[in-house]
């Protein structure tokens, strides 16, 4: 068995923001594999946020964000369960980053669930006319995988986090929930951007 060592736990809670028992014991648990530790902190991540979806986040902050250039601005609504966390500085840095990416990345929903039917509908239209000579089957693979791109760039919850691009904001928002021990729900957005029409 590896000996887990400071530094690793410090390397581990660097990457992922978990607590330092959390990072001690996915060490402990993944033999001082790094990569697995990470992914253990994940799963264990989901497993929390799950439990706590249901818990109502009627606290939390609305908060703005302008871009440097002062072209673009978000204000966005994030809740959380109670004012000690909303007030926690681990809880802000979230907020800011999730602002930040908004104004970079231009989401126009939060989650897969508020994309209307009739987009989604004339989004396979378009994507079963580029491929209709292919067999069925194809067509279907293609269509869906096509489908779930689409989603990834539009909707907040599945875009790439613009700081580190290998977890989702999606992933993020777990992550946080499992290290606040919280339910924590990105309620809403607005996205301005200078010389847009309304």
């Amino acid at each position: 068995m590896t000996a887990i060592k400071a530094e690793m736990v410090r390397d581990l809670r660097a990457k992922t923001n978990a607590g330092i028992m959390n990072c001690k014991e996915a060490l402990k648990e993944s033999d001082g594999d790094l990569a697995k530790a990470e992914d253990w902190l994940r799963k264990k991540g989901l497993m929390i946020a799950a439990k706590k979806a249901t818990r109502s986040a009627k606290e939390g902050l609305i908060s703005s964000y302008i871009h440097h250039n002062g072209k673009i601005g978000v204000m966005t609504e994030i809740c959380c369960e109670t004012d000690f966390v909303a007030r926690n500085e681990s809880f802000k840095s979230f907020v800011k980053d999730v602002n930040m990416h908004i104004a970079m990345a231009s989401p126009q929903y939060i989650s897969n669930d508020e994309v209307p039917q009739d987009f989604l509908e004339r989004e396979k239209e378009i994507y079963v006319a580029q491929v209709k000579n292919k067999p069925p089957q194809v067509v279907e693979k293609i269509v869906t995988g096509k489908l779930k791109k689409k989603l990834a760039e539009i909707c907040l919850l599945d875009q790439p986090f613009v700081k580190d691009t290998d977890v989702t904001i999606g992933d993020r928002l777990k992550s946080k929930i499992a290290e606040l021990g919280e339910n924590i729900l990105i309620k809403r957005f607005i996205r301005f951007q200078l010389g847009e029409e309304a």
